[in-house]
């Protein structure tokens, strides 16, 4: 059986979050938006009680957060939805990272060509933005600062923290993409200097389709984000459609699930990180991103004289693995996130993801390493 070593990408649902999604198509299928009968209220209790859930995991109120269909959709939320009003406050420009997930960086695209102003930091050879880099990048025109709390290719944390520090005094909407940091590393996160944070359910064992966007109040007043989508009014009018309550109670207990028991899950991940440092140490990896700053559930690295698309080809049957990011689906080309790093082009070429979670079943590391060792 092909071990799954693949989880930045998205991770195995966990049982009692399927159950939960289950009970919600097959027998508690009404419409949040019912209010005549029980089967629409008790389908608006579930979306309250899992909005509740995820607000409180982020120390937020539960009107600072809708849900939305995952992490990009959050992401063009936030950056299209503040381009109307950084027109009106000649206010166009926006400060991002090189290293950020495609969902930011295209949208980035699209203002630019609509007169935007775009400044991509370039990270430092271990993986992370410089704070002050970030500080230094801010003008009296940036309109907004998006920086990703976790990379996903790299696993490597950014110090999302200082940089909310850093510019504590500056007028400018400070967004962060936790897509692969929620539900694993959510201190950071309650920094009262952050004023929007996208969230993923399929990265936190819940149900793929479901996400959130979290837009704190600044003064009682909501922030000034436009909808995308228009028609219905749900979501306090910035995200129409009916609501998706399976996959929202689903993404609710997950989120619940992953406060009770992220420390125990954490350490598991860490001894399977261990185990894999430990195998791997004969083919002589070259690391890609701090592993002292990195999450415990991921490895980026390359062997010597192997390209990537080798090492796929000889784990097949054995470990289902990455040698990039899953939202470069249609065809492989050297990480955009590698790159930036200034990682040599023969080690680009060969860059490989492993990434596990709790639920992981025991790793076959001696039959990965003969295969990856027999292929270069």
């Amino acid at each position: 059986m092909t071990i799954y070593l693949d989880c930045n990408a998205t991770t195995p649902i966990e049982p009692e979050v399927a159950d939960v999604v289950l009970k919600y198509m097959t027998t508690e299928y009404g419409n949040a938006a019912s209010r005549t009968h029980e089967y629409g209220l008790r389908a608006k209790k579930a979306v309250t009680d899992a909005r509740k859930t995820i607000a409180s995991s982020l120390n937020v109120d539960v009107g600072e957060l809708i849900f939305t269909s995952g992490a990009t959709e959050s992401n063009n939320l936030t950056i299209f939805g503040l381009a109307e009003y950084g027109k009106a406050n000649h206010k166009k420009h926006i400060v991002s990272t090189m290293i950020e997930h495609k969902s930011i960086l295209e949208p980035l695209s699209e203002l630019e060509k609509r007169g935007f102003e775009i400044t991509l930091l370039k990270p430092n050879s271990d993986g992370w933005v410089e704070p002050e880099a970030v500080k230094d990048a801010i003008r009296d025109d940036t309109l907004l600062l998006s920086v990703m709390q976790v990379n996903n290719e790299t696993g490597v944390i950014q110090p999302i923290e200082e940089i909310a520090d850093t510019i504590a005094s500056q007028d400018v909407f400070f967004h962060v993409d936790a897509a692969q940091g929620f539900g694993k590393r959510n201190d950071s996160l309650r920094h009262k200097r952050i004023d929007l944070i996208s969230l993923s359910s399929h990265k936190v064992y819940g149900p793929k389709g479901i996400g959130a966007l979290v837009m704190k109040r600044r003064g009682y007043k909501r922030l000034p984000i436009k909808p995308l989508i228009y028609g219905g009014g749900q979501e306090s009018g910035l995200r129409a459609g009916t609501l998706a309550v399976p996959l929202i109670a689903g993404f609710g207990k997950a989120v619940a699930l992953a406060d009770k028991y992220g420390k125990e899950r954490a350490k598991a991940c860490r001894k399977i990180k261990s185990s894999a440092i430990s195998a791997l140490h004969s083919l002589k990896p070259v690391y890609h991103g701090d592993l002292g700053k990195s999450m415990p559930h991921i490895v980026n690295f390359s062997i010597p004289k192997l390209d990537s698309e080798a090492a796929i080809l000889a784990l097949k049957g054995i470990a289902a693995i990455a040698n990039g990011s899953a939202c470069n689906s249609k065809s492989y080309s050297h990480s955009h996130v590698l790159t930036a790093m200034d990682v040599e082009d023969d080690a680009l070429g060969g860059a490989i993801r492993l990434s596990w979670c709790h639920l992981t079943e025991e790793i076959p590391w001696t039959e990965i390493c003969d295969a990856l060792n027999r292929a270069h």
